[in-house]
């Protein structure tokens, strides 16, 4: 087992985790290559240790490997751009479009629009695609406009209606055993199925955590890739590592290391606030700002026993759902599946 302590963030960085394990074999590259160019293939190396946890976070939220890929397209030419203009005065697609390794034109459209997130959005989530249609089609709607409770099965207005409208060829029940995992909807009696939630989202995951996520995972990253850059005056990082310690001694560990982590916070914040109250104080004119903080983390990996494995607390007994006598399976191809309903 392998603990790690982290503290990070720009400006005043301390670094105290990193998982040192991902297995992603399936992004490994040839041999060939390695061979050819060692500096790449440790840097695809450890961009699949930095992978592994944002996917998990996409499965959770419902972000699809379109969307990513879009997301990450859209990023790196903005991030390229912005570099060829700081290092040459001047913009150049054509810069640009060497280091992302993009057609031209596909950098064009990405810096024209003014607005990374207008627009449609390509690849949306089935299950999102499911409920929004359940909330917004009035094929799927009851007399209050709530959505309506619908039958599992059914060649009309059903929810296996609804399924092969909407999700792009997945089964029904695939689709329902999702929905009922993230609590999106209820099974009723009778074999009908209620919808609970408009959003699919995993219990516990808030904008607010996400959001957290997002910055003190950026933060981390920024302080790590700039030390690598820096040839004087790094940031501060620094890593406590054990691999061979007791599962046993980890509670108390993990007790200890989170007061120590808490004392270590409450310092950092009283330091930093008497460092704004001299500025304050200061007669000398103002300078330049700038954001600066301390993040502790605490990291241990996942044991793959038998012994310690538990499993997810809202796991249910899968229950046999059956067809009534004569109905027979909707089909995506069916022309009922192509029409909106609105």
């Amino acid at each position: 087992m392998r603990q790690y302590c982290l503290v990070s963030s720009p400006g005043l960085h301390i670094l105290r985790t990193c998982n040192p394990y991902v297995d992603s074999a399936s992004m490994r590259i040839p041999q060939e290559s390695r061979l050819a160019d060692p500096l790449k293939a440790t840097t695809i190396t450890a961009l699949e240790r930095v992978v592994d946890p944002l996917v998990h976070l996409m499965f959770d939220a419902g972000i699809t490997v379109r969307e990513f890929c879009r997301l990450i397209r859209e990023g790196a030419v903005r991030s390229a751009a912005t570099r060829v203009k700081r290092e040459n005065g001047r913009s150049s697609n054509s810069r640009v479009a060497i280091i992302t390794g993009l057609a031209r034109a596909e950098v064009a459209r990405i810096l024209n629009v003014e607005d990374a997130s207008a627009g449609a959005r390509p690849g949306q989530h089935p299950a999102r695609r499911i409920l929004a249609a359940w909330y917004d089609n009035r094929r799927f709607l009851g007399a209050n406009g709530d959505p309506a409770v619908l039958p599992i099965f059914g060649r009309r207005r059903s929810f296996e209606q609804l399924v092969a409208m909407h999700s792009g060829g997945i089964p029904v029940r695939a689709m329902l055993d999702q929905l009922t995992q993230i609590n999106a909807v209820e099974i009723l009696a009778g074999q009908r199925v209620k919808a609970k939630s408009r959003v699919p989202i995993f219990r516990g995951m808030t904008s607010t955590a996400i959001a957290n996520v997002g910055e003190r995972a950026g933060d981390l990253l920024r302080t790590l890739s700039g030390n690598l850059r820096a040839t004087t005056n790094p940031l501060f990082e620094e890593t406590a590592v054990l691999n061979d310690i007791d599962i046993a001694a980890v509670p108390l560990l993990r007790r200890r290391i989170a007061e120590q982590g808490a004392a270590f916070i409450d310092g950092a914040t009283s330091l930093l606030n008497r460092s704004r109250m001299k500025q304050r104080r200061s007669i000398l004119p103002k300078s330049a700002q700038c954001r600066v903080g301390v993040t502790v983390y605490y990291f241990q990996d996942e044991m793959a026993s038998d012994v310690d494995f538990v499993a997810p607390t809202n796991y249910r007994r899968r229950k046999n759902l059956q067809r009534s006598h004569g109905q027979s399976k909707i089909k995506p191809s069916d022309k009922s599946s192509r029409r909106s309903g609105r």
